[in-house]
Formats: C-alpha cells, structure tokens, sequence
C-alpha cells in the first residue's frame, strides 16, 4: 500500500523508491491514518461512512458488496471498525450481508480502554418495521448489546421481541420511520460520538440528504459491473450536491481508498 496523497517526505520516498511503495501497512498505520478528529468541547459526534464502488458506479454484485472487495479493503473495514463507538446499518443491508456482532481485537484493545470505549463497537440497526430474525447471533450474542433504531409508532409487538432478545430498542422518530439526524443525536446521548455507517445505500442516502454526514470513506474498486446494481447512495437527490474535500489517497493493487470529509 502507498500513499498518493496528502503527499508527504514518505509520500516522496516511495516514489523514488528509497522506501518499499508495495509492503502491507500495520493496523497501527492504518489506525493512525483514520483517526477520527479529536472532540470539540461540546463532545460533537462525527459521523463518517464506509462504502466501496466499482467504476461505473455499482456499490454491490448480486446484492452483495463483498464481491467488489480485497484484502486490504477488509483491512480498513476491520480497522474502521475498531475506532468507532457504533456502527449504524440498515435492516436489508443486515439481511442481505448476515451482519454479525463486531468482535474485539486485541491490537486495538488498549487504544479503546484509555479512549473509554467499549471492548468493540455496538452495531446499530435502522429499521422502521423490526422485520428481523432476533434469533441470529447479532442479536443474541453481541460482545456490546445490539441496538435497534426506529420510529415511535414502530409495532410494538416487535419491539417487545426485539428487547426480549436482549436488543435496546433506540426511538430516533415520531412517526415509522428514522430521522437521520435525529439517530445521530439518540446515538451521541448514549455517548456514543466516534459514529460509522456501513450503508446501505438508502440509510446512506438519508443521511446525505439531511446534511449529517461528516466523512466518506470510498474505496474505488478497478472493475466494471454494468447492469442495475445500486449505488452507494439512494433515496431522492439533494437540492444542491454536498461537497466534500480530498484529505487523503491510499493506493494498492488498483484499489484506491479514499477518505473525504464534508466543507
């Protein structure tokens, strides 16, 4: 993996090939590389997305996003991963992709005690009808209690089998449905502020189109897979697009991994 930008004297090495362009970066690397920004005083979440898309614009294959991956896209998914408090997912993207309870890892272990988190990260479902299996381990056999997040109105008969399962049901709405902004602030006020969406693209597109998206993480994968699959954003446009900034460029094997934050 190298650096293509910010660049840098490394940046600069690589390149003229005093330092190895190609070797595989440390999760200490990799961790350093994506640190969340530090907290303002007023503790602000951040709320930043992991997504991957190949060139012509296709965010799954099959329905999956899986296939458009590599070694070393999973790399940072795990270590993105590991910095957050929370991952929020949707229910289809938990369906289609059988999300799991993120696990602890030992080599962010110590990082995560002095930063007064939990061994891992929650996984936070968005889900307006809590049509989901609470028998599966996500469920049933978190490291940290899976949250779900939904309406006021969301069924109640769902709600009882999804705390009876062990699941801490959020209400992020008034009406069926999740305000995305609305999730952040539930989320922040269980001190939960280091925030990771993995989509999929309709939650991704809800968050885009209330303006709470801080960060885009987007790994560029050298493929094309034509037909309908869907992008990483969905839902309706934004009146004006929102406009973010470049603040760093990894490269491996043809993959390009991206990191932009909001203007």
């Amino acid at each position: 993996m190298r650096r293509l930008f910010p660049v840098t004297d490394k940046t600069a090495a690589n390149a003229s090939g005093a330092e190895p362009a190609d070797r595989e970066w440390t999760l200490q690397e990799l961790a350093y590389a994506y640190a969340y920004p530090a907290p303002d005083a007023a503790g602000a979440p951040w709320l930043r997305a992991n997504m991957v898309s190949t060139l012509d614009g296709a965010a799954q294959h099959d329905g999956r996003s899986q296939p458009l991956s590599t070694a070393s896209d999973m790399r940072i998914f795990g270590t993105l991963r590991a910095l957050a408090d929370v991952v929020v997912v949707g229910a289809e993207t938990v369906r289609q992709e059988g999300y799991r309870p993120a696990r602890a890892r030992a080599e962010f272990a110590a990082a995560r005690e002095a930063a007064g988190q939990d061994p891992a990260a929650a996984i936070a479902v968005v889900s307006a009808g809590l049509d989901l299996d609470f028998s599966l381990p996500l469920f049933t056999s978190p490291l940290v209690p899976t949250l779900i997040l939904t309406g006021a109105s969301a069924p109640s008969d769902r709600v009882a089998a999804a705390e009876k399962a062990g699941a801490r049901v959020v209400i992020a709405g008034d009406g069926a449905g999740v305000e995305p902004a609305r999730a952040v602030t539930a989320l922040a006020g269980l001190g939960h502020t280091r925030l990771l969406t993995e989509g999929g693209p309709r939650l991704l597109g809800q968050f885009v189109a209330a303006g709470a998206l801080d960060e885009m993480c987007l790994t560029l994968a050298p493929m094309l897979n034509a037909g309908d699959a869907q992008r990483i954003t969905g839902g309706p446009s934004v009146p004006v697009p929102r406009r973010f900034a470049l603040v760093s460029l990894l490269e491996e094997e043809g993959f390009l991994f991206g990191r932009y934050r909001r203007t």
